[in-house]
C-alpha cells in the first residue's frame, strides 16, 4: 500500500488506543468514545490513517456518547475509513 500524500511505500502499522471528544461547550457533559484502532503511519511524510469501527462509528455519527458507549471495544464488524 502505498502512502496517500506522498506516494511512499515506507509505511508501518501501530497499534492505538484513541479517545474521541464531542466538539463545543454544549457536548462538554458528554463522554468521549474509546476506539482501539491500528493506525498507519507514513514513516516519510508523517501521514497518518486509521479505520474505525462500526460500533463507535455509529456512536460518532449520532453524537450519542453513554458511559456504556465510551467504554466499547473494537468489536464492530463494519469497518469506516478515517484519514487523520
Amino acid at each position: 500500500m502505498y502512502c496517500a500524500l506522498c506516494e511512499s511505500s515506507n509505511q508501518a502499522e501501530f497499534p492505538t488506543e484513541m479517545n474521541i471528544h464531542f466538539r463545543g461547550l454544549r457536548n462538554i457533559d458528554k463522554p468521549g468514545v474509546l476506539v482501539f484502532p491500528k493506525v498507519l503511519v507514513c514513516l516519510d511524510c508523517g501521514s497518518s490513517r486509521f479505520t474505525s469501527p462500526e460500533t463507535e462509528l455509529r456512536v460518532l455519527r449520532n453524537g450519542i456518547a453513554t458511559p456504556a458507549a465510551a467504554q466499547l471495544t473494537a468489536g464492530g464488524r463494519g469497518l469506516a475509513s478515517v484519514k487523520l
